[in-house]
This record gives C-alpha cells, structure tokens and sequence, in this order.
C-alpha cells in the first residue's frame, strides 16, 4: 500500500504460543529465587516478599483449590484492590484453566450485579470490605439475583481456602488460544462490556510491548499503582514483570506520596500512571526531595498524554518516558513508542506498531485506507485482537469485522515511518458548522497554559452549528487565569472555530477506575 497508512505485522516470529501458566513456570524454572513479587505499602518492615519459585508454588496450590470447586472453563470473578493474592489468583486461574472475569473495587451493587450477571460467573474472590465500599454486604444485597453464582471466597479467607485443595489434583491441558480473562471495558461512552482475551494474546502483549520495546530485564524494579482490574495492571506490568524475571513492587493503590516513597525506598527502575497520576506526582511536594535516581524510564498510556506532560517528566526525571497505545480490546497493546526515540517522537506521536500486530488508518465513511498524514480510524488485526465481548454477538460483529480488523473507536494519522498521532475518539470527535474538530488538539493547547492542570474538551449540541466546543478545566490552586486569558490563549494557537466558546471551571472529573475521563458524563452533566 504504498503512501498510505498502512503497516503490515512484522516479526512475527517473535510470537509465541504460550499460556500465562508457561509464562511462569518457565521464569520459575529459570530464576528461581529471584524476587518476583513485593508488597508496596508504606513501612518497608512490613512489606511480603514472594521469590518466582514461591509464587508459582502458591499459585499451584491455590489452582489445585480452584479445581475442586470449578471446571475449566468456568468464569470466576475477582473483586478487590491490588493486593498480591489477586496476582496469585490471576496466575491459578490460568494453571486451573479457569477465565479470570476482573471487577473494579468502587463498583456499587448495581454495577456488580451486570458483571457477575452478564459474565455468568461462577464464583467471587473478593474482600470484606474496602476503603468506604461495603463489599461483601454490596455482593448480599444482589446475590439473589445472581443464581448462577455457587461460590463466594474471601481474599480474609485466602489460606484456608488455598490450603483447601488435594495434593492430588491433576491440571489440566490450557491451549494457549484458550480464554485467560473477561475485561470489562472501562465505561468513558457507556455500559461496560466483557472483552474475551486468550492466553496468547496477553503473554505476547506484554512480551512484545514492555520486555521486547523497552529491553525489560532481571534487575528491573517495576512500580505499579494500576488497578489490577485493568489491563495495563495484571497484563503489561504483570506479565511483563514475569516475561522478562524482574521485580514488581504492587501498590494497594495509587497514593502520590506512596508511589513516591516506594520508588525511593525499592529502587524502582521504572514505574508507570496515566496522566491524572503522572500530574498528581510531579505536582507532590514530596517530588523534589524523593530520590529517584534509580529510575531508568517512565512509562504511560491508557489515555492521550499531552506532549507537555511528556515533556515535564522527562526534564523533571532526566530519562526517557514512553508511550503505550493501548486498548481493552487489543490485549492492550498497540503501539509504542521507543526509549531511544528522538524527543520530539516520544512526546508527540504514538510510536509504530509492535511485534506481529498489523495497523491500517481508515476513512470512517468509505471504509478506505487514508493517505499518510490524514487523520482516520485506527484498525489493528494479529494475535492481540480479543476473541469478542462476552455473550454478545452483535456487538462484537460491530467492532471486529469479517476479516478480523480490530475497530478501536480510535482517530489517528500515521506518517510515512509508521509513527502515529492520536486525534481523539471517533465519538468524540466535534462537528462545529461542517468542520471537524479534535479535542486532544485543543486539550494539548490548554494543557501547556502554565494555571491548568488537566482539562477535557467535549462537543456539547447547538441548535445553529450542530456542536459547540466546550471545555472543562482544572486550575492549579493559585491561579489568576479566567475564561477571557484561556480563550485567548487558544486563539493565539489554533484557528479560530477550534476555541471553545463554552467554559465550565471544576474541581475534579469524573474519571473511570483506570483513571480516564469520563467525557460523556461532562457533556451529559452539562446538559441536564
């Protein structure tokens, strides 16, 4: 396809067929009193240590206690925050072919009901209680609507329950096309739905994308405050953790004052966030007086990463950060970019595809490849692709066509060297009197004025031009900018229908559990 957007899968030898269970034993098998797994609380006396040996030992253990209690195949759900027996479950559930069906910690009984309901789950790991959610007296509440659901286990309960298996139990054949999780999507447009993800799909993920891209390796020390609900937590920071033999230190949650102590005090090499987290550290006053010179690089995604953003981390941390394209449904990875890309490319773009996943940019309305430069919807097709939403058919007909192309709902323009940009959402694009409008541009433009902190711009509909721009702001806490200074601001910049003409000033955003805006809920609010 030559001058257009397109970027075939490329070594693609370098994917593997394995399951997550393959995954650990042969780290285990190759390092195995290596640390593989710490507990990142705040006292370091406190902290739980598990060597690779030790983690697949418990992780065997607690498969044998899965297989007495449910088939392989059956859906079992897991509901807590990242605490390290989620990760001993994730790697059972796998040994145990059992589908892992991963729930958000804040959800309230409603929304447990849909995802224990519409993933057909068997059973639930979860804890008592956590923060301010009543969870177990949350599960109570809805249970008799769930008949289907045999076992409620305890994570206060996880000794008993791991020791409750028989030494005898035999494993079963898992095929690495086999299902490893359900991931229901984060919910920025709507009702979250279940995303199938085979083992293949998550171990190559996170094989190609962390250790492959960013040369993961043995002495690492990754710090992860990603819910292990999502994706970028239990997949590419996990798994990648295990491909590559290095240490990941898990937080309960994501504290800026905590991820930075326990950089500091484990000698993390690396450590992740999406932006909210990102400006939640940098703007710590713990950050200039924590040592993090052990850091080598810094890692982001999930959501647009304003170039600033990059930027600010890089001359505050002085090492490269990097970019993940990332989406549920893609097992997450997509595109990266690379710890020796040139500046301009790490803050501005996207990176280029990874290992064995193929890309093409297409024009919404006709279905065709778009030029190099123009902006369209990014396809990807390969082994990341999910197998479809759970129990849904027609929706995952609307997302994954015929001939297995991936529509990721995601507006990007691809260069001539396959780097790509991200526009925005093709949902969220603006129509303003015919002409298109992204708001990752205006976002970007907003983001580098020195009085804002974050900021989300949305279409809000006008009876004269179809949308109107709006833009919602955070202001850092002394600022003096108003609404005059910022759309002057954008006006200096962009031409002049992209400047908003609706301004809303807030405290906080709605976000999702992974840490995304939750746009609709903006416009949605606005309305009403």
């Amino acid at each position: 396809m030559p001058n257009l957007s397109y970027w075939p899968a490329r070594d693609t030898d370098l994917v593997r067929d394995e399951t997550v269970g393959d995954l650990l034993r042969e780290t285990a098998e190759r390092l195995p009193s290596a640390v593989a797994l710490v507990e990142g609380v705040a006292d370091p006396a406190a902290r739980r240590h598990w060597t690779y040996a030790e983690l697949l030992g418990e992780a065997e253990q607690a498969a044998r206690a899965l297989l007495g209690r449910f088939a392989p195949g059956e859906r079992v759900a897991v509901w807590a925050n990242n605490i390290p027996e989620w990760i001993v479950l994730e790697m059972a559930a796998a040994l145990a072919g059992v589908t892992l069906a991963t729930v958000n910690p804040a959800l309230r009984p409603a929304e447990l009901e849909h995802v224990l309901g519409q993933s057909r789950s068997s059973g639930v790991f979860l804890l008592k209680s956590y923060r301010t959610n009543p969870m177990a007296d949350s599960l109570a509440s809805v249970r008799q609507e769930l008949p289907g659901l045999r076992e409620t286990i305890f994570f206060e309960d996880w000794a008993q329950f791991r020791a409750s298996g028989s030494p005898t139990e035999k494993f079963p054949v898992v095929e690495p096309g086999d299902a490893a999780q359900i991931q229901y999507t984060s919910g920025t447009t709507g009702v979250p739905k279940g995303a199938v993800l085979q083992h293949r799909g998550i171990t190559n993920s996170a094989r190609l994308t962390y250790v492959r891209t960013f040369d993961a390796r043995p002495d690492d020390v990754f710090v992860n405050p990603m819910p292990l609900f999502h994706t970028a937590g239990c997949v590419l920071t996990t798994l990648s953790s295990i491909a590559s033999g290095s240490r990941q230190v898990l937080l309960p949650h994501f504290d800026p004052a905590l991820q930075l102590h326990v950089i500091e005090s484990e000698r993390g090499t690396t450590f992740g966030g999406v932006p909210t987290m990102l400006i939640a550290m940098l703007g710590h006053p713990d950050f200039p007086k924590t040592d993090l010179s052990s850091v080598r690089f810094a890692l982001s995604g999930g959501a647009t990463v304003p170039p600033d953003l990059v930027r600010r981390v890089e001359e505050s941390l002085g090492v490269p950060m990097t970019l993940c394209f990332a989406q549920t449904e893609a097992s997450p990875g997509i595109t990266t970019t690379r710890l020796d890309d040139d500046p301009a490319d790490r803050a501005e773009t996207l990176g280029r595809p990874i290992p064995g996943v193929e890309v093409r940019i297409v024009d919404p309305s006709s279905g065709e490849t778009v030029p190099f430069g123009q902006v369209g919807e990014l396809y990807t097709r390969g082994f990341h692709v999910m197998t479809g939403y759970f129990d849904l058919p027609e929706q995952t007909a609307e997302t994954i066509d015929g001939e297995g192309w991936l529509h990721t709902g995601d507006l990007v323009s691809m260069d001539s060297r396959g780097y790509c940009r991200i526009e925005g959402r093709v949902k969220e694009m603006i129509i303003r009197g015919g002409e298109n409008i992204y708001p990752r541009e205006i976002e970007h433009v907003l983001f580098a004025h020195p009085d804002v902190v974050d900021v989300a711009v949305v279409g809000i509909p006008d009876e004269t031009w179809g949308e109107q721009v709006a833009a919602f702001v955070k202001l850092a806490p002394e600022a003096t900018a108003g609404e005059d200074e910022l759309f002057t601001y954008v006006r200096e910049r962009l031409a002049p229908h992209k400047a908003p003409r609706i301004w809303q000033f807030v405290d906080r955003f709605p976000m999702t559990g992974s840490g995304k805006i939750q746009k609709f809920l903006l416009r949605d609010r606005f309305s009403a």
